[in-house]
Formats: structure tokens, sequence, C-alpha cells
């Protein structure tokens, strides 16, 4: 038994009512919708023709939600169906990233994530899922398509369909009868244009109960539809100003006119504030281990250092991990109940153990003991090169994010590591002295700023083969990110250090290129984290 759905898009009349009894259904909270109906207009007045699509989860046979999930919040049935256990749920939003398709939200009364789940509970009594049910011109077809006696089977047998995004290898579920580009690939059309049709801009996801409060303080909706209107008009004269065809059905090009509110930025500050503090605790521990590795005499002070920063920025890291958490209080879900796949849970391991390792090694540090030293350096450096990189895979679980599937990301973020440790002990080599190890310092700099430089002219030049992936490096490089990457990740963190190093001398000057290093670095995570995020999945 495998279910799926057909939308037959020769007979959506784009009636809604199949988002209304959905959301009646599950009683899905105002701003959020678990299925809902995207509007396209194509064609060139007066021959126009509005095409509706039926959006909701694709109850994929290799969900990559379910993948990355660190809690098994969201499992795949025997009988196919994608469900989700909100009682487990973190809200760590990777499922969100995860989704090709745009398909989950954060429901905004319990802070969970949620999605269609095909009605399972009407399943399991022998009934259709609610929208299929509602559905005036049965343009939803539910079923088994293993049984060649059902409906869907037989569709499926005979007509020609399409998925959305099947170069992501997810194998959907979800298919369309006479399905148009123009409305199943997000990339064909902008986003939506102002009108009061569409303008779902205010209460979505974590804001969604300030739509819904807006209007029950004032007792009516009067003052949201001042607001509406506002924005609307703004948007308008917006919209002619940057173009003057923004009349897009006039032109002939394909718009969207009706659309489910963008999501915005799911992995904020908390996200690339927490791969910088964690590329420092690697880094700390790498660079004396190098040294110890390279013949050098390292004191007790020193490796008393590298395990307190170590561990103070270990800790830094797990507290922005939990504050990006919308459920903090089921943060050790992920260590009590993991889902082995999700490169999450294999992170929070590596942070734990880590953290152990150092911690072992400091205290022999501090009481002198030289037994088993090299071993337990050894064996820590790996679990560091894992912390440094092991959230590169968790990106790459995000497919739904193409700019992340980079396979330079680890690359990328252990010379961060290194740059990170180095410039850590230079700044604090003005507080408990210059060593003799710290010779290396230099030269190891110069040599990760180098790799620095060339992974990111990789990353950004290699031939992505999505439009997604071109318009974030274009976004990047010429758009609303050109400046923080030209100026603070290109000049300050890595030009101007390289100089200073080449041409300067003194201590100060190290230290300056080892500032200017750590704000690069700061600046690049946050510019590949949110970057990816301004796509829209749907």
């Amino acid at each position: 038994m495998k279910y799926g759905f057909i939308i037959d898009n020769r007979k959506c009349i784009g009636c809604h009512a199949c988002t209304t009894a959905c959301k009646s259904e599950h009683d899905v909270a105002v701003g959020v919708n678990r299925t809902y109906v995207k509007q396209i207009e194509k064609g060139e007045f007066p021959d126009t023709r509005r095409i509706f699509s039926v959006m909701r989860c694709n109850h994929c046979t290799d969900a990559p939600c379910v993948e990355i999930c660190p809690v098994e919040a969201l499992y795949t049935r025997e009988d196919g169906i994608v469900d989700f256990d909100n009682n487990r749920c973190i809200g760590c939003k990777s499922c969100m990233q995860a989704c090709p398709y745009d398909a989950l939200y954060i429901d905004p009364d319990n802070n969970t994530a949620a999605k269609c789940n095909y009605c399972s509970h009407r399943i399991e009594v022998g009934r259709e899922p609610a929208c299929v049910t509602v559905c005036p011109e049965h343009a939803i077809i539910a079923g088994d398509m293993e049984n060649p006696t059902t409906e869907i089977s037989q569709l499926l047998a005979r007509q020609a369909v399409k998925v959305r995004k099947p170069e992501k290898g997810t194998n959907p579920n979800l298919f369309y009868i006479d399905g148009d580009d123009a409305s199943l690939v997000p990339e064909a059309t902008d986003k939506s244009g102002p009108s009061l049709w569409n303008s779902q801009a205010r209460g979505v996801g974590h804001f969604a109960k300030s739509a819904e409060k807006m209007m029950h303080t004032n007792g009516d909706v009067d003052l949201l539809q001042m607001t509406i209107d506002n924005d609307i008009q703004a948007a308008y004269q917006k919209k002619e100003t940057e173009n003057p065809n923004y009349i897009d059905v006039l032109t002939g090009k394909a718009r969207r006119v009706y659309d489910t509110p963008d999501k915005g930025i799911l992995w904020g500050w908390e996200v690339s504030t927490y791969v910088f503090t964690k590329a420092i605790a690697a880094g700390a521990f790498l660079i004396p281990f190098l040294a110890i590795m390279l013949g050098y005499e390292v004191s007790t002070t020193a490796k008393l250092w590298s395990a307190g920063i170590s561990l103070t920025f270990l800790a830094l890291t797990g507290l922005f991990l939990v504050m990006d958490l919308d459920r903090p209080d089921r943060f050790l879900n992920v260590l009590l109940r993991p889902q082995w796949n999700s490169w999450l849970v294999k992170g929070g391991y590596t942070i734990t153990v880590f953290g152990l390792l150092v911690t072992v090694w400091g205290a022999m540090s501090f009481f002198n003991i030289k037994q088993g030293e090299t071993i337990l350096l050894w064996v820590t450096a790996i679990f560091a090169i894992l912390l440094a990189i092991y959230t590169a895979f968790l990106f790459a679980q995000a497919k739904g994010r193409d700019f992340w599937q980079s396979p330079t990301l680890p690359l990328h973020m252990l010379v961060h590591s290194v740059m990170a440790g180095t410039a850590i002990f230079v700044i604090t080599s003005l507080i408990f002295g210059n060593e003799s190890w710290m010779s290396i310092l230099k030269n190891t700099m110069i040599i990760a700023l180098v790799v620095n430089l060339f992974t990111l002219v990789t990353e950004l030049t290699i031939t992505h083969p999505t439009t997604a992936a071109k318009t974030v490096v274009k976004m990047i490089t010429k758009g609303r990110y050109k400046n923080l990457f030209w100026m603070i990740t290109v000049l300050i963190g890595n030009l101007i250090p390289l100089a200073l190093m080449f041409f300067g001398t003194g201590e100060l000057v190290l230290v300056a290129s080892a500032i200017c290093v750590l704000i690069g670095i700061l600046i690049t995570e946050k510019i590949w984290v949110e970057a990816p995020q301004r796509i829209p999945l749907a």
C-alpha cells in the first residue's frame, strides 16, 4: 500500500474549498496553511488564462524532512504517508529547510512543525482526506497507488503527469495532470504583485498570532484592512517606479496572483553566530595540536588557555543552538531521542564528546599528567575536525536550499576554524605572552587565508546546476549582499590581513589582522546562511 495524490488541473476552478476544509479539519492557525491554491496568470491581453495549482506536502518516498529531523518527529508510515508527532518536535526548522516544496510551517499555537498528513486520522477509519471530500470538481484524487483497482492507480497508468522538482530525487507522490511549469517551478514567476486578493504579507509563522491579535483587539478588521491597503498602495508605487511594465499580464509574462506567504529567514543570526563560535571552539584546539605535532613545546598555560577558549565558545555554540529552537524546553530530545540519520544529532553528539575530551585534556594539563596525552590529542583532533565541518553536511541535508549543496562547503568550514583558531591565539598572546610555538601562527594564517580565498572563488564560480543557486551567487556578488561580501568578507576579512602579514611587522599588526579575520568569518557565515533562504521554495 502506498498513498498518493493527483491534482487534475483540467478540473480545478480555484475555489479554495480544499484550503478551507483543511483549516477546519485540523484547526490550522491564522497565517499558515497545510494546503493552498497557487494562482498564476499567463498570456497576452486579451488571450490570457489563469492556472490553479493545489500545493501541499508531496509525501515523498525519500522524504528529506524525515532524514534531517533529529528527533523522529517526522516519519514515514508503512502506507507511504509522511506523518508527524508534534509531541517530539523541538522546533529546529531543519525540516522546513530540507523540504524543496515549502510544505512545512511552524504552528504559532505550539511552536512545533506541522504540515499536511494526508488526514491520516480519517484514512485509518476508511474515509478520504477532507480536501478530497470537499472538492466540488473532483480535481483532487487520493488513494492507494499500488492497488490497480483504485482511480488514482488507473489515472497514473493512462495520463501524462508531472511532479514538482523531480531533480531533487525525493520521489514525490503528488502528481499533476496538465501541470504547468509556470506554476510548478518557483523561479518561473516573480513573487506575487500587490493586490487585495493576494495580500497575505502579515501574520506568517512565528508572527501569525500578531495578525489575529490585531483583529480581535480592535473589535473589527478595519485597522487591519487599512494597513493592508496602505501596503498595497506603497507596493504599487514601488512597482511602477522600478518597472514601467508592472502589469505583467499585458506583457505576456506569467505572474503570480495568489501564493503562500513568505516564511522569511528561518535560520537567522543565531545559526550564523553558532557557526562562528563553533569555528573558534574547534580552531582553539587544532592550532596548539598542530604545534605539538610539529614538535614545538606548548606550555601548560597555553594548553589551559586552549581548553578554556574551546569550552567557552563551545558553550556559546550550544547556547545559540538552543536559542534558535522554537521549543528550547525540548532540546535534550536531540541526545535522548536521536534520529541517527540527521546531522543535527551527529553534531549534537560531536559537540558533547568534544567538550568532554577537551575537559579531560585540560585536567591532565593542569595536573601535569603526560600518560596517554598523545592518544587523547589525536582523538580530540578528530572530533575537532568533525565539529568544524559537520554543519556542512547538515546544510547538505537541507535539500530545499540549492546553494548549500556545494561540495566545497566542508573545506569552507574547516579553513574558517583554522583561521579563527589562529586569530584567537594571536589576540590572546598579548595576555599570556608570546611562546616559541606561536611562530607558526603567521604562516598558518597566510596559508589559511589563501586557501579561504580559493574556496570562496570555487564556491561562487563552479557550475551551479539550478537557477536558485545561480540567483544566490548573483545576490552575493551583485545583489543585496554585495557590499557585505566585497567590503567585509573579501577586503577586510581576507585581503587586508594578507597585506598586513606580508608587509607589516610587530604584534599590533598581527592583532589587527586577527581582528579583521574574525570579522570576515562572522560576516561570511551570515551571508552564506541567509542568502540561500531568500529564494522562494514554492
